[in-house]
């Protein structure tokens, strides 16, 4: 409460955050408990690492210390049923000292929302995001198994022969880019010209990821929904990067690849929630065990999504499989 005091409460009344009153108290308050969380996590991970290192073990920092917040470029606030925000009956999210904003709505709510977030990307796109309760919807098991190899050429050939060609969205809007960026090069940096030109090579940049991460999605629901059982590789991206590939590797593998895994991770977690087994073989093929690893996936929700270290540790062997 005193931390809450000092840097809301009376910051608020000096001229140089005077500024922070514009905006509800709430989102402030759930500012500071982000901060504090990610104090928490910080010191928990690098006392794991001191602990480590004293025994004589290798460990790596994995969550950094928190960084001042910019208010420039990709912002993002919460709001929570305290702030008193609604969803009116004709469509419109009103947001306290903020108003009614206008919302282009991708899907109906499946119940009433408990929270809000609001995002801001470097496109200059507002996002809204809400917290709500759903009901779990398994799919029916399947008897089928597949097999996916990742590739350029293809993006994925699966072991029941088909393939997936690989739509190549980066190459498809290149000369644009270039035309962007060159045209952003030549403004004076600092000045509202610059900015102009770097919010439409952004755009550009969004539109690129946009169409990915549809594409994976739409191929991952494919998946999932046909088959029980889904074997995906990993690559040393990094190393392929240094080929004469690299360009193209890191366009369709890193960015194409771990988009995918991720899709196909969460939707498994979410239509298929069973006691699972990763499975290593030695070089993806069929032969001797060499690891063997059990684990029971946890339950998601609508609210709820893996971690980045969870999707990272699943996709960290050769040949995952799910059961």
């Amino acid at each position: 409460m005193e931390l809450s005091r000092q840097v809301v409460t009376l910051a608020t009344q000096t001229p140089e955050r005077a500024w922070l009153g514009e905006v509800s108290a709430v989102a402030l308050q759930q500012s500071l408990a982000d901060l504090d969380r990610a104090y928490r996590n910080y010191f928990r991970n690098l006392q794991r690492v001191k602990a480590a290192r004293a025994r004589g073990d290798k460990a790596k920092l994995r969550v950094r210390k928190p960084r001042f917040k910019s208010r420039h470029h990709e912002q993002a606030v919460r709001f929570t049923l305290n702030s008193r925000f609604r969803v009116l009956p004709d469509g419109r999210l009103s947001l306290p000292k903020v108003g009614r904003l206008k919302v282009r709505w991708s899907r109906s709510l499946p119940a009433a929302p408990s929270s809000v977030t609001i995002t801001l990307d470097r496109a200059g796109r507002y996002h809204a995001s809400f917290v709500v309760e759903a009901v779990e919807a398994p799919l029916a098991p399947a008897e089928t198994a597949v097999g996916i190899d990742l590739g350029l050429t293809s993006f994925a050939t699966l072991s029941d022969g088909r393939k997936v060609d690989n739509p190549r969205w980066l190459r498809q809007r290149e000369r644009a880019l270039r035309r962007s960026q060159r045209n952003m090069s030549r403004k004076r940096k600092g000045s509202r010209n610059r900015d102009k030109a770097r919010l439409r090579a952004a755009r550009l940049h969004t539109r690129v990821a946009d169409a990915r991460r549809d594409f994976h999605h739409q191929l991952s629901t494919n998946v999932i929904g046909e088959h029980q059982t889904v074997c995906v590789e990993t690559l040393n991206v990094a190393g392929l990067g240094r080929s004469r590939f690299a360009k193209s590797i890191p366009t369709a593998v890193s960015a194409g690849a771990s988009g995918a895994a991720t899709a196909w991770t969460t939707k498994e977690a979410w239509y298929r929630p069973a006691r699972s087994r990763v499975m290593v073989t030695e070089d993806g093929a069929e032969g001797r065990l060499r690891d063997q690893r059990t684990f029971r996936r946890p339950t998601f929700g609508s609210d709820r999504r893996p971690s980045g270290s969870t999707l990272k540790r699943l996709f960290r062997v050769n040949l995952t499989a799910w059961l």
